[in-house]
């Protein structure tokens, strides 16, 4: 059961209209703690990354609905930020939960005896608060939308006066602002990695945007079993996939909520890109957004494709290989079991996560082939649907 299925769906655009009356919401409370390690982080393995790196010293700004600092996962992970849908200098609220939730994937601690932890617990999140829609079994309860302006500015904030490293936007606009394709255009220039959902519009939905826009890595999403959810919306905005259906993640003030949706997916390669910054200081933002896509294991197919892009995202992988294998084709991944001890049959059909350890990487590079990226194209955001998570956009 989906306890956080719809949240924040993006609103960008200043002329998005609610699908339903409008309606006053309560602020999201707590969830309750989650026992175990969820599927994700048994995949990623953060445990193991942070053996090579945690994001020490990046700053990854979280352009969302804010972050709630109460969470004691958050606990002097989170600096002030901006909530620019109120003109004050500190993004650390979260009424609706869901930059909460994109800020705990990325860097949030390690907390007791539950697995629920960000990839890059060592990076610092800045909040930039620009969103307070929500939607939820088909009917948007808008409680406040920013527009195409203060997206645009958002941006442009964090890539200058904040100093970001890396900027996750989990939230979609259906058309391509000039405003906002500026402030991506100039964020790619100084050498931020911009990530960006690619929206959960489905099949039938066209190219979302900020993840539409050169230079920005538009991320996908996929369901424990390795499969490209229904909601994720494929297209040529597509540059890879991560986890993003029954997603464990925090929940405002403690514990934590299931979340699903392309808003939650891209926050794991956000959080790559973090520990990559860290691991490979030197680097342009172009050299970690190759990293990031070379590394990527094979999706079903085996080859680039308008729904996985070049595969599906291994932070192991990306951190240890100096290069990634360049081939016109590959097998489809479900011809290549992979069975890991301990793990269940989910995790054995999504074999393609080979981050559990030096040896299934191996095994997964032998048989991962990505193809070469050709050209550096457009790259896209993410549509929600009713019933899965979302963000105005």
């Amino acid at each position: 059961m989906r306890v956080f299925a719809a949240v924040v769906v993006g609103v960008l655009a200043g002329a998005v209209a609610p699908v339903g009356a409008a309606v006053a919401a309560p602020c999201l409370g707590a969830g309750a703690a989650a026992s175990g390690v969820p599927a994700e982080l048994r995949a990623y393995a953060p445990a193991r990354l942070a053996g090579l790196a945690t994001g020490v010293g990046v700053r990854v700004a979280v352009i969302d609905s804010g972050v709630d600092v109460r969470n004691p996962q958050l606990k002097g992970q989170v600096a002030a930020g901006r909530d620019l849908l109120h003109g004050a200098a500190d993004g650390r609220r979260d009424c609706v939960g869901h930059g909460t939730a994109v800020a705990g994937i990325i860097a949030g601690r390690p907390a007791g005896v539950g697995g629920v932890q960000g990839l890059a617990p060592g990076a610092t999140i800045i909040p930039v608060r620009v969103s307070e829609d929500t939607d939820a079994d088909g009917r948007q309860q808008t409680r406040s939308r920013s527009s195409a302006d203060a997206f645009a500015a958002a941006i442009t904030w964090a890539a200058g006066p904040a100093n970001a490293d890396v900027i996750n936007i989990s939230l979609v606009m259906p058309d391509p602002d000039p405003a906002v394709r500026d402030a991506v255009a100039a964020a790619v220039r100084s050498g931020v990695v911009v990530v960006a959902a690619a929206g959960n519009g489905g099949a039938e939905a066209g190219v979302a945007y900020p993840a539409g826009f050169p230079g920005v890595v538009g991320v996908g999403a996929v369901t424990p079993d390795g499969v490209l959810a229904d909601y994720s919306q494929p297209g040529p905005h597509v540059d890879i996939a991560a986890f993003g259906d029954q997603v464990t993640a925090l929940a405002p003030v403690r514990g934590h909520r299931a979340v699903q949706g392309t808003s939650f997916a891209a926050p794991f390669v956000s959080a790559t890109a973090a520990l990559l910054r860290e691991r490979f200081p030197a680097d342009s933002g172009a050299q970690i957004v190759a990293r990031l896509l070379r590394s990527a294991d094979p999706a079903p197919g085996g080859v680039r494709s308008a729904r996985y892009g070049a595969g599906l995202l291994n932070p192991y992988r990306a951190l240890t290989e100096e290069a990634g294998p360049v081939v016109a084709a590959a097998p489809a991944v479900s011809a290549v079991p992979v069975a890991v001890a301990g793990r269940g049959p989910a995790w054995e059909r999504a074999g393609v996560f080979a981050a559990g350890g030096a040896g299934l990487a191996v095994v997964a590079g032998l048989v991962a082939a990505v193809a070469a990226r050709g050209r550096r194209r457009g790259w896209r955001a993410a549509h929600d649907t009713p019933g899965h998570d979302q963000m105005p956009g």
